[in-house]
């Protein structure tokens, strides 16, 4: 059995969890969250603490336990806390703006990148080089981060682009004669 699958998930105050046979619902100050649940693991509420015991002693069981476990825990922590991914803009006249539900890009193609954000999403930009997506579902906000990034990926010469404000970009050397 999953390590992770062991540990219960505790429930904070303000968060509303409901189980029912085919999926479970999380809801928060920060919006609602809906997933299926496999039907491998069951899902017990016990006086504030959520716990994830596999329906049979198989490795697959065990193995999805740990997986239900860590989605839901990401659901609770979305709907108290929220998640937010930071971005930022490398080279000469790179630019965003956030205008309400969209995302301004100026990022060196001779047109501007315009990208919609889908419902529960809000996008900010602090400054004209930094990109701030927030929201409560961690795979929404990590996959939008990721499509934004994917549209100048920093380059290993210059290191241009956009980028993740934690990621490293290691620089290759230029050809020399």
């Amino acid at each position: 059995m999953s390590r992770v699958g062991k540990m219960p998930v505790a429930i904070p105050q303000g968060v509303d969890v409901t189980i029912t046979a085919d999926q479970v619902s999380v809801k928060g100050a920060l919006g609602t969250l809906v997933r299926p649940l496999n039907g491998l693991v069951t899902i017990k509420n016990e006086g504030g603490q959520l716990s994830f015991v596999p329906r049979d002693d198989s490795s697959a069981a065990g193995a999805m336990s740990g997986t239900v476990r860590a989605l839901v825990a990401n659901m609770v922590n979305g709907v108290s806390k929220g998640f937010e991914k930071k971005l930022n803009l490398v080279g000469v006249g790179f630019r965003a703006q956030a205008q309400g539900q969209k995302l301004n890009l100026q990022i060196g193609f001779s047109h501007p990148v315009v990208k919609d954000m889908p419902a529960g999403i809000k996008v900010e930009c602090p400054t004209q080089t930094e990109i701030l997506i927030k929201g409560a579902d961690r795979q929404v906000v990590g996959q939008l981060a990721a499509e934004v990034r994917a549209f100048r990926p920093p380059e290993p010469y210059k290191g241009k682009g956009i980028r993740y404000s934690d990621e490293k970009v290691s620089l290759k050397e230029t050809k020399k004669k």
